[in-house]
């Protein structure tokens, strides 16, 4: 049965000239489909770069929305019009603006996992592979790093000559993970490489071989030498790599490692944005004009 769904929307996405994102996130069966596989921002670079007329995001709104910014001609659906993210959400714009006033000479950081009505009232984007390279090149001193407290709290280790501040946010996910059991995971397989993201807790990552984003951490260990790594991101990685690299084992940091949101999509789901479906992304010009800015400076001073 997922064959033959697999078959037809292969073949529909070509008759109905539609182009198929898959966030590294979403299971096998989905990314076999797709035509691009990766993390968020390298989604929507990509989806500028193609001619189709409808892009179906797999993956979660925020995400759908960053294809959109970039891609304001294109007709844009989300595969599952439930697919949010917590951490996208954890902070209004309101919030925002009023800091802002009260610290004019602040510079606001948005990691990319933010909505666009948030990225509008930012003053620059930054990815976890980006962030460091990116902060380190503001003129300010001061910087708001929103929402993620952990990979801001990453970032502030490796960018000592600015002075953060942060707000109660992060990844419930990657944030709830606990050191006991990254201590646990890592007694179960010694010598086994431990790779996080840097939305883990700062103690977790201390403790890591290597602190990367997702596409980094995959990178990492099919070009690495060893033979067994413990993959500290959501789980599906885990699944990914076990079918790309059969000759290496890989172990999940924690069970917990489980994006609900990420896995609402399913295969059917694709099928059904192919044939009429899904929710299309639509945005306040105003917002989408302010929020585009915030990702053209990420973009000049990150490349």
């Amino acid at each position: 049965m997922i064959r033959k769904i697999q078959d037809q929307i292969q073949q529909l996405k070509k008759e109905r000239d539609v182009t198929i994102l898959a966030h590294c996130y979403q299971s096998a069966d989905i990314t076999e489909v797709a035509d691009f596989v990766g993390d968020s921002y390298a989604l929507a670079v990509a989806a500028t770069k193609v001619k189709s007329s409808t892009v179906v995001m797999c993956g979660v709104r925020f995400m759908a929305e960053g294809v959109k910014l970039l891609c304001p001609d294109k007709r844009v659906l989300l595969s599952h019009k439930d697919a949010g993210c917590p951490m996208a959400e954890q902070f209004s714009p309101a919030e925002i603006t009023a800091y802002k006033e009260a610290h004019p000479e602040c510079t606001v950081v948005a990691y990319i996992n933010t909505t666009a009505a948030l990225k509008a009232v930012c003053d620059v984007c930054v990815t976890s592979s980006s962030a460091v390279k990116i902060v380190s090149a503001l003129p300010g001193r001061e910087i708001l790093f929103i929402p993620d407290c952990n990979l801001g709290a990453y970032v502030a280790a490796r960018v000592p000559d600015k002075q953060f501040t942060f707000m109660d946010g992060g990844c419930p996910i990657h944030g709830g993970v606990k050191k006991e059991e990254a201590l646990a995971a890592m007694a179960a397989h010694p010598g086994a490489p431990l790779l996080v993201h840097p939305e883990c807790s700062p103690e977790i990552c201390d403790l890591a071989d290597f602190v990367g984003s997702t596409t980094d951490i995959m990178k990492y260990a099919k070009e690495s030498a060893a033979s067994a790594f413990i993959i500290g991101t959501e789980n599906s990685i885990v699944a990914h790599l076990r079918l790309q690299c059969p000759d290496k084992a890989f172990y999940p940091m924690s069970k917990g490692l489980i994006c609900a949101d990420m896995r609402l999509t399913t295969l059917p789901d694709v099928l059904d944005c192919i044939l009429g479906g899904g929710e299309e992304i639509t945005l306040d010009p105003d917002i989408a004009k302010k929020a585009r800015r915030c990702i053209d400076e990420m973009i000049r001073l990150g490349g």
